[in-house]
């Protein structure tokens, strides 16, 4: 009986930097028939990956939407980039996703760069599916056991393989289908697969993979395992709808494989998706959304497009969203079909749908929007916390005002970037996660914006206190006719326990200061503070003014401040300064096989501490080392972490405590601001 079309439903493409996603979006929609000749990330002519940096970088740094038709069925493709640079661009898609695909290549050595994509899905129990690219490639389908069974190390799901492949040399000539115990060849041609016997080198391998689907199969139903251990054989109308509940419920995760550039596989692909994907009620189900009213859309992306102004990308999912409607009190100005950097206008949206809806200003990625005049509130995932600082300026005079307003729309766009206007420093500080992240920040800021920018690593916020007692006067007096200018103070002034800040404290008796000039006595000691005898601000300090004078005329407000500053620049500089350097405390998130190496990395860095591991909870096979390290050790850190584990190590880090610094260093540090502070 022919299955009943669906409504739109949406399929994120996932994986590993380089592992051919938007290929297989090429071949997809080859496939679907949306394009006539399939593009190449070589020649710079995909749907996906259209922007001139991921063009000249050959690799994806935000999301791409391509909306096709598939026997009947609307079905929008979400290409996410592969960097975990980028992870926020597939936090979006991963909220309105009713599946995903997971690419991957057949080397089983580079299986851990999808642990954390497995485990993102996995914590989202998103339905997913792993297909196995470029399987053209020399001893692919010799690799392809020992990459499931390195995958099935980092997912917390069985992996099942539901197709052997069949080859000529080492050429990928199609596949068995472990359900149906059918072969196929590919036929590019057709652009359809035709049956064909199963080779006999290969029968005694498929009755062996087919029996471990069968029994990953079973697992999940007490019935039918109870007839596997009676011997019987389940009917494939049992297999095939246990296999679809296990992918829709995410207790499984399929395996298929073909080759994105090749077309071969993609319509095995298709075909499971279009019988086992959940419908998009099951989506919301699952994000725990509740739509109220006659309408309600989500916000997952938010871009501003040259020629076009900003665009929310949403997902419908109640009521027919037109054109011109009014949601959250903001009137729609154009409703889009998306396919890549083409878009197409549509006059209404349905259920299900992506679309992009024009200029909504005051609208903003992760918003519920309905026809009431508020935005509704629905879950959407916060942002990561971002690992790596840049000291953005604009390259020419005159342009600050024009780089804010470019660097509020770079925020809008990814949420995973953080501004930072540091008012000690005088920084605009732009937060990333890398230092490609940062860079593609740069890069569009002026090819985007018009905005050309120098960067440079933000200055550390170092502090200073001191070591010793000592008492102090300070004394400010001048004569210069008529009325001159007298204050006098003495001051006891001792260090603290760290984070004990500064600490004022009155001891006068007997009026010897007045008391309407004491505010400002603590005003002028505070006010040095800002910039102790090191050039950095002073903490952890208690000053007590215990004595001081004063001149019935000659006396004022801007005397005693001006006196209180000369005592505490005079008694700092007998206390013994000391500089204090912020130290952070990381967690390390890495595969256990490279936990001593982000142990040796911690200790290779100045005063890096180790305080201990423990197995990450829900990852399997991963690891967290807790540290201590200098904030100033950390701009490389992140760089090094990715370069021992292929990309995937990750840290999340806060603000710890302050820790003396002398020696070498610290005179190094103390010149540097002595000089910046010249100039």
């Amino acid at each position: 009986m022919p299955k009943t079309p669906s409504a739109p439903r949406v399929v994120a493409i996932v994986g590993p930097f380089m592992s051919g996603k938007t290929s297989l979006l090429e071949g997809l929609l080859f496939t679907c028939g949306s394009i006539n000749r399939k593009g190449s990330v070589k020649e710079g002519n995909t749907i996906g990956d259209f922007s001139p940096e991921a063009r000249e970088r050959q690799m994806g740094i935000e999301a791409n939407v391509a909306t096709t038709n598939f026997e009947g069925e609307s079905w929008t493709f979400i290409d996410c980039p592969g960097s975990v640079e980028f992870q926020q661009e597939y936090a979006g898609p991963l909220v309105v996703a009713d599946a995903a695909v997971i690419v991957v290549e057949a080397d089983p050595n580079r299986s851990m760069m999808a642990a954390p994509i497995l485990r993102a899905l996995e914590a989202k129990k998103i339905p997913r599916v792993i297909f196995v690219n470029k399987m053209d490639a020399p001893d692919a389908s010799a690799n392809l056991k020992a990459t499931v069974d390195a995958l099935a190390a980092w997912s917390g799901k069985p992996l099942v393989q539901r197709m052997y492949p069949i080859t000529e040399g080492d050429t990928l000539k199609g596949y068995v289908d472990l359900a149906l115990e059918r072969a196929f060849h590919y036929s590019p041609s057709t652009n359809n697969d035709v049956l064909v016997e199963i080779p006999g080198a290969i029968k005694e391998d498929v009755v062996v993979s087919r029996q471990e689907m069968m029994e990953a199969v079973c697992g999940l139903d007490d019935v039918l395992m109870e007839k596997l251990l009676a011997e019987e054989i389940p009917s494939l109308d049992e297999v095939y709808a246990t296999l679809a509940k296990g992918f829709r419920d995410g207790e499984i995760v399929p395996v298929l494989f073909g080759t994105g550039e090749k077309n071969g596989g993609l319509l095995r692909l298709l075909k499971v998706l279009r019988h086992e994907a959940p419908e998009f009620s099951e989506t919301m189900k699952r994000n725990n959304i509740e739509p109220k009213g006659d309408l309600l859309a989500q916000v997952w992306k938010t871009v501003h497009a040259q020629h076009i102004g900003k665009q929310n990308y949403v997902r419908i999912w109640k009521g027919e969203l037109a054109d011109s409607s009014t949601l959250a009190g903001v009137r729609v100005s154009g409703l889009n079909k998306l396919f890549g950097s083409k878009q197409e206008k549509i006059s209404k949206g349905v259920p299900g749908e992506i679309v992009a809806l024009g200029r909504m200003e005051p609208i903003k990625t992760g918003d519920g929007l309905s026809s009431a005049s508020d935005v509704v509130a629905i879950p959407f995932p916060e942002p990561p916390q971002p690992v790596l600082p840049f000291s953005l300026r604009a390259a020419k005079s005159g342009e600050e005002v024009k780089l804010s307003a470019a660097v509020g729309k770079l925020l809008e766009e990814d949420l995973s970037y953080r501004l930072e206007q540091n008012l000690e420093t005088q920084e605009r500080v732009l937060w990333g996660m890398g230092e490609i992240h940062l860079k593609s920040a740069v890069n569009r800021l002026k090819s985007k914006y018009n905005v050309e920018v120098a960067y440079e690593k933000p200055l550390v916020p170092y502090r200073e206190t001191i070591k010793k007692n000592c008492e102090q006067q300070g004394k400010h007096k001048r004569q210069s006719g008529g009325h001159g200018q007298y204050g006098d103070v003495k001051f006891r002034i001792k260090p603290m326990p760290r984070g004990d800040g500064i600490i004022f404290i009155d001891s006068i008796v007997g009026g010897v200061v007045p008391r309407n000039y004491i505010p400002a006595v603590e005003e002028g000691m505070r006010d040095y503070c800002k910039q102790g005898p090191l050039g950095f601000p002073v903490v952890d300090i208690s000053v007590e003014l215990f004595f001081g004078s004063y001149h019935d005329v000659d006396s004022s407000d801007m005397a005693f401040k001006t006196a209180a500053r000369i005592g505490m620049q005079e008694g700092l500089l007998k206390c013994s300064p000391v500089l204090l350097e912020p130290i952070l405390k990381v967690q390390i998130s890495i595969p256990n096989e490279h936990t001593s190496k982000a142990q040796r990395l911690v200790t290779g860095h100045r005063a890096g501490q180790i305080l201990g591991f423990d197995a990450k909870p829900d990852w399997p096979n991963w690891d967290v080392v807790d540290a201590y390290l200098p904030q100033s050790e950390m701009n490389d850190l992140i760089i090094e972490i990715r370069s021992q584990t292929m990309g995937v190590g990750f840290f999340t880090w806060e603000f710890n405590h302050l820790q003396e610094l002398e020696g070498r260093e610290a005179e190094k540090i103390v010149e540097a601001r002595k000089k910046a502070l010249e100039n």
